[in-house]
């Protein structure tokens, strides 16, 4: 007599993490804070692990979430002039270390293309490197209120990985990358241009006279960098003394005063800061806050 083979009850091992993931909620909450409290104590139970969790989280709050939301705010979004030398877009791409621009032509209102460095990589030395309206791509332009989902679908769908976002007005609220939109799942991307390496302070000096600081460089070392007198004695880091001085850690893209430096958050990860944008507050800026 053959052997009873087992049943697919008894094969867990088969089952994918989704399907384990259903049957332990099943029927259901009945809410979307019960379903995070259901994985939370699927996590406690280990029936997934903290990352899967974190993940799942992630696609459920995304649900809920919009361009808007998810985007860098206009002010804050590298841009290149139309009419910029080609040394000057060379040396923004250097600085800011970013794949893809949009391209303004009179105001930063009238985008009319985005420059991938890759293109234009390409094409140095030659004539199209010289005009840069040759090598622009179209600029997908997408409201203010589009959902995150929506917005995952068309990048996936026409390869194009930057969006425009438009306010009510027909104005630019900002700018969105595939890259922000998976943030919102998996938590902050990172490369290799966003390592800092053992060993190194954190403080990079840009052309344009301000610097890049890692949000754990020592408050001692900005204030040597900055010859400043920001305090110290409290906080180990400049992360720490720029989330108390705003009452939270900010969000990428936002802006805060710390003595008389302005501070620009680059990249976040983790609920902490791990790069910094510094300058010294403009002196009419400064006279017009006091």
């Amino acid at each position: 007599m053959s052997e009873p083979q087992p049943s697919s009850r008894t094969s867990a091992d088969h089952r994918t993490l989704f399907e384990r993931v259903i049957e332990f909620i099943s029927p259901g909450p009945d809410s979307r804070d019960e379903l995070m409290e259901t994985l939370a104590d699927a996590e406690r139970r280990e029936l997934i692990d903290p990352e899967s969790r974190a993940m799942l989280e992630g696609v459920i709050r995304m649900a809920d979430l919009t361009a808007g939301d998810a985007m860098v705010a206009s002010p804050r979004i590298d841009m290149i002039d139309i009419a910029s030398s080609l040394d000057d877009v060379l040396d923004a791409v250097v600085e800011t270390g970013h794949s893809r621009f949009p391209v303004f032509e009179g105001t930063r209102d009238n985008i009319i293309g985005v420059l991938l460095a890759k293109d234009l990589l390409r094409a140095r030395g030659g004539d199209a490197a010289r005009d840069l309206r040759a090598l622009l791509r179209p600029a997908l332009f997408v409201p203010e209120s589009k959902g995150l989902n929506e917005l995952l679908r068309d990048f996936r769908s026409n390869r194009n990985h930057l969006a425009v976002v438009i306010d009510e007005f027909g104005g630019i609220a900002g700018m969105i990358t595939i890259e922000d939109v998976l943030e919102e799942i998996v938590g902050e991307i990172e490369d290799e241009y966003d390592e800092k390496k053992d060993g190194e302070s954190g403080l990079y000096t840009l052309s344009d006279g301000s610097s890049r600081v890692a949000g754990d460089a020592a408050v001692a070392a900005v204030n040597a960098h900055f010859a400043t007198e920001l305090p110290g004695e409290a906080f180990e880091t400049i992360g720490g003394l720029v989330a108390h001085e705003n009452g939270r850690v900010p969000r990428r893209g936002e802006s805060v005063d710390v003595g008389p430096l302005r501070f620009v958050v680059m990249l976040t990860r983790g609920g902490a800061v791990r790069w910094f944008r510094v300058s010294r507050i403009p002196a009419h800026d400064d006279a017009s806050g006091g």
